[in-house]
């Protein structure tokens, strides 16, 4: 499912307009992703956390060369799915 998919989806179950799921959409993604870059963990109840992890620096490999490489350290997204949301999908 694309974002234009999701925006007819939120449309056709909350009985807003199409114009009004995309702005609601858009709010939520851009309240998240400066909660997450704050530090933030967002959490919602039933469907899963969202939160930011920090990952190590290390020694990888050119696949190609096999030279060793340098991968420096970063922080990354992740999302942990919560029980309501996983007993919907099994």
């Amino acid at each position: 499912m694309n974002k234009a998919q999701l925006i007819d989806a939120i449309a056709a179950e909350s009985g807003l307009t199409k114009a009004d799921s995309k702005k609601a959409l858009d709010a939520f993604l851009k309240v998240t992703s400066e909660g997450l870059k704050k530090g933030d963990r967002i959490t919602l109840v039933g469907f899963g956390s969202f939160l930011v992890s920090e990952r190590s620096a290390r020694t990888g490999r050119n696949p190609q060369t096999g030279k060793e490489i340098r991968i420096p350290a970063k922080k990354v997204v992740k999302f942990k799915a919560g029980s309501e949301l996983n007993d919907s999908v099994n």
